[in-house]
């Protein structure tokens, strides 16, 4: 078709048509469609809006989320339809962390039980280490979040996964944490969850529950938050320093907690969730 009409200035339309064995009527056809004005012009251009604002890291549903909250009235696939037209796609996780080393189901029975829910805050938390790579150097990030709201209490970043990175950040995580309250707090077997010190600092204030060997998905909403950030923010972008990394890191937390939109939370950022719990 795209031929004909290039062709059509120099030579015979009917020669084109026999050439290509294309009937008229269709020829006609094609070429209407194609001078009629996309329907899905503005549309397309406001997915774009939406994907370049946030960095490319909003997949087809959560682009279809923000458009619905603007007033746009379309679909889930047609937004799926189009983001593959455009080209606008995340991209794929990487391996992850792990790091046992300690001996299996010795220090803390598994409480959490992959029961994920929660009716307030300070219930349950969850907390893991994670490696990113700059160049030949590693860089660990250890996090603890609440299941209530999956805000991000706790985050530190260095360059060894020592008993330092893991317990700086639950030292961050307890700093908000009423006297009358008891969180489980849901780790892996990881040498850093099995050493007296990570224990002492939960003694008293919270209630330990560790993984079973191998399940990474008795983690799975800890496990979904470090694939979201390599997605979002690790995978498609090239980092020269720890230290812009890290940056990076720490930006996307703020991000995260504030303003990203999500599906568990009725299309609310952590923060805007636990704001109006609160307040009801």
């Amino acid at each position: 078709m795209n031929a004909v009409l290039a062709l059509k200035a120099e030579h015979s339309l009917t020669t084109l048509l026999t050439v290509v064995s294309l009937a008229r009527s269709t020829f006609f056809y094609h070429q209407a469609r194609l001078d009629t004005a996309d329907k899905h012009a503005a549309l397309k251009a406001e997915i774009q809006r939406f994907f370049h604002h946030f960095a490319g890291r909003y997949g087809h549903r959560r682009i279809h989320d923000r458009l619905r909250r603007t007033g746009w009235v379309v679909s889930k696939k047609t937004v799926l339809k189009l983001m593959r037209a455009l080209g606008l796609r995340c991209q794929i996780r990487r391996k992850r962390y792990t790091s046992f080393k300690g001996k299996i189901g010795q220090i803390a029975a598994n409480r959490l039980e992959r029961d994920f829910t929660t009716t307030a805050p300070n219930q349950k938390w969850v907390t893991d280490v994670t490696e990113f790579r700059v160049g030949e150097r590693k860089v660990y990030l250890s996090t603890v979040m609440d299941l209530f709201d999956r805000q991000i209490i706790g985050h530190t970043t260095g360059t060894s996964p020592n008993l330092v990175l893991t317990n700086t950040s639950l030292r961050q995580a307890l700093v908000g944490l009423p006297s009358d309250q008891k969180p489980i707090v849901h780790s892996d077997q990881g040498f850093q969850y099995q050493h007296a010190s990570w224990r002492q600092l939960l003694n008293g204030r919270a209630i330990q529950s560790m993984s079973r060997r191998g399940n990474c998905l008795d983690n799975a909403v800890m496990e979904s938050f470090f694939g979201h950030l390599k997605d979002e923010l690790y995978c498609n972008t090239t980092f020269l320093t720890v230290e812009a990394l890290t940056t990076a890191i720490n930006a996307y937390i703020t991000w995260f907690n504030t303003e990203r939109a999500h599906s568990t939370l009725k299309g609310l950022s952590p923060v805007e969730y636990r704001t109006q719990a609160l307040a009801a």
